[in-house]
């Protein structure tokens, strides 16, 4: 006798193309999709979709898949604004519209609350927003590689992986950065400065950081480095602020270790300032590069303004911001 609990015959094995419709987002960011009584997690899918996929990992009650075909696509789908954003491990939900971005993190929130925090209708608010959805990040910080040719490549890791997807310019980061990207990739690989190997420990660059003050312009370029010995870096780091009058200096941050952290404990100035300048809500900030300091000014800021209006202080009270970097949410 069959057990009226037990899951369909239906194929399960990796490897297997199955055909799945997209019901939710997990909070890894995957699409969620029923197959039977189980659940398939499916990457770079949406709400709405139905899709071909092909089994990658399975599991007794829920299994992972890769998109092979989308058989019919979602309202909440649009074309990705990264011709690499199917390959960049950067950005996750680039196919997603922003509106419905928005509806999925703001449930999120609300199912964490109930799951976790115990609130039977936690009362969460519309999500807060920059004004834009792209170009509004004021720090990239790029792993370098070279590739099988022997060029420099720098870019975001392919999810999953340590591999580099090589970049020239990224929508997501302030457009004021990317004529320094591929410029610069081009200047290590003529200055002949050995790139870091993670497996084998060894070689010298590991990292190629870029900030900007959204509200200045200002711009601090870092290179995180094993060591100090590169050739000519301050006739370099001279030639790079000739070259970009809006950047305020140049950076070597030396982190030996074998760790997968970006920044080592040493950051020494070549040339210019150690520090850019930043207007935050009124206030002005210097940032270095291994500053601690919201990636998107524009929404913090809205967030800044939102928190003063709910606190309604009226000057008397004493305000802790805990675990704050450079401590930009207290203000009079």
């Amino acid at each position: 006798m069959s057990n009226p609990t037990s899951i369909p015959d239906l194929p399960w094995q990796q490897g297997e193309l199955i055909e799945v419709a997209i019901v939710d987002l997990s909070n890894s960011g995957d699409g969620v999709g029923r197959y039977g009584d189980r659940v398939v997690f499916v990457p770079d899918t949406v709400t709405g979709d139905r899709v071909q996929v092909r089994l990658v990992q399975v599991k007794p009650q829920y299994g992972r898949g890769k998109i092979q075909q989308i058989l019919k696509p979602s309202p909440h789908r649009i074309r990705p604004r990264c011709i690499v954003a199917d390959k960049c491990g950067g950005c996750q939900w680039q196919h997603i519209s922003d509106d419905y971005q928005r509806q999925a993190k703001r449930q999120q929130v609300r199912e964490a609350l109930k799951r976790l925090g115990g609130f039977e209708h936690p009362p969460v608010a519309e999500v807060l927003t920059g004004s834009d959805s792209l170009g509004y990040r004021n720090k990239a910080t790029y792993p370098l590689a070279r590739s099988a040719t022997g060029q420099v490549q720098a870019g975001y890791y392919r999810r999953g992986s340590h591999q580099v997807v090589n970049l020239n310019q990224c929508p997501v980061q302030d457009p004021r950065l990317n004529p320094l990207l591929a410029e610069i990739k081009q200047d290590i690989q003529q200055r002949g400065w050995t790139i870091y190997n993670e497996r084998q420990h060894q070689g010298q660059l590991r990292h190629l950081s870029l900030r900007i003050g959204r509200h200045t312009g200002e711009i601090l370029l870092a290179l995180i480095a094993t060591d100090d010995n590169l050739s000519g870096l301050p006739e370099q780091a001279t030639l790079w602020q000739q070259r970009y009058p809006n950047l305020v200096g140049v950076a070597l941050n030396l982190n030996p270790d074998r760790t997968n952290a970006i920044f080592g404990p040493e950051t020494r100035t070549i040339t210019g300032r150690g520090y850019l300048r930043e207007i935050f809500a009124g206030l002005e900030f210097q940032l270095r590069a291994d500053t601690f300091f919201q990636v998107n000014t524009e929404a913090a800021e809205a967030l800044l303004q939102v928190i003063q209006t709910r606190l309604n202080l009226q000057g008397s009270e004493t305000l802790l911001d805990a675990y704050c970097g450079i401590g930009t949410l207290p203000y009079p």
